[in-house]
């Protein structure tokens, strides 16, 4: 039995040459991303704002979301967020930080208690502290820098600096377009999403430590091949993995985010995505970097001389 293929057995694709169109086109992506975030911005749960987090579930018919957003408005409280979460039964509201204590919060919650009735059942409620929040986000900032320069270390010890500053613009890019999701769709931007983006980045630096890697086996094979031609071979060699890899990842993503809920769905969506970048920029960009940074296949050949000369 043939088993499928879903890229040839030997493919001689000229990626390199599409440099001309990955470069404008990956710069006003990012370009806009980084306007959407500073004009729109993130849209920052419980978990970075702090406030009162409560999922609830009508027992007498669909909720009427207009009636549930007229009662809370009437408490006074601020900022109300009334959403239809899942099932048309059920709601998720959002309200924002009460005062500095604990006991407010807690009041918080009895008044909209007492307001919706008896016909809500509470499914779920969260409440945090504008203290815990702050610390939330700067360990979330910590987190994804911390990242970024243990990644630089360890290419850059792996590797030549070309490849070290390649892989870290690279992943850069899908960062800073993944936040630019969060900002045009307005995805709840969490705790998990922090990990979505941590996870991201580590998707993608394994597609482009991968293709890196064939780059180096080849500079040392091909010695009078020119490089654009020699990054052509190298990803061309690494496509069916990278392609194979992305296309089972994204089968279970899209599992995940039609049957695992709407409590996981933004986090899912921003993985689908980042997926898809991070195959997009470990073939459009990471490579061509090597050409803009100016990488010199002398230097691996010089390696490999000064090598034999040892052994002999």
């Amino acid at each position: 039995m043939k088993l499928l293929r879903l890229v040839p057995d030997k493919t001689n694709l000229r990626f390199m040459s599409w440099r001309r169109v990955s470069y404008p086109f990956t710069a006003f992506v990012a370009i806009a991303s980084i306007a959407l975030f500073l004009t729109v911005g993130l849209n920052y749960g419980i978990d970075f704002k702090g406030g009162s987090l409560i999922e609830i579930k009508t027992t007498d018919g669909p909720a009427n979301i207009g009636e549930i957003r007229g009662k809370l408005g009437d408490l006074n409280l601020g900022d109300i967020q009334v959403q239809e979460f899942g099932s048309p039964e059920e709601v998720l509201i959002r309200i924002e930080h009460q005062g500095d204590a604990d006991a407010d919060q807690q009041e918080v919650l009895t008044n909209v208690r007492q307001a919706l009735g008896e016909n809500v059942e509470f499914r779920r409620t969260e409440i945090v502290g504008p203290r815990v929040s702050g610390e939330l986000a700067q360990a979330g900032i910590m987190a994804v820098g911390g990242a970024l320069v243990l990644i630089l270390f360890y290419i850059w010890i792996r590797f030549e600096w070309h490849f070290a500053v390649g892989a870290i613009l690279t992943t850069l890019n899908d960062i800073i377009v993944t936040i630019g999701l969060f900002s045009l769709l307005q995805l709840d931007f969490t705790l998990s999403s922090i990990a979505a983006v941590l996870t991201i980045l580590g998707y993608s630096l394994n597609d482009t430590v991968v293709v890196y890697d064939r780059v180096r086996e080849n500079l040392r094979r091909y010695k009078k091949l020119p490089l654009d031609e020699l990054l052509d071979r190298s990803i061309n060699e690494t496509l069916a993995r990278t392609v194979n890899t992305s296309l089972t990842t994204l089968l279970a993503l899209f599992a995940l985010y039609i049957f695992g809920g709407e409590v996981i769905q933004s986090f899912v969506l921003a993985m689908i995505f980042g997926v898809v970048i991070g195959t997009y920029s470990s073939v459009f960009l990471a490579c061509p970097f090597l050409i803009m940074l100016k990488l010199r296949p002398s230097a691996f050949r010089k390696e490999e001389d000064d090598n034999k000369a040892i052994q002999a």
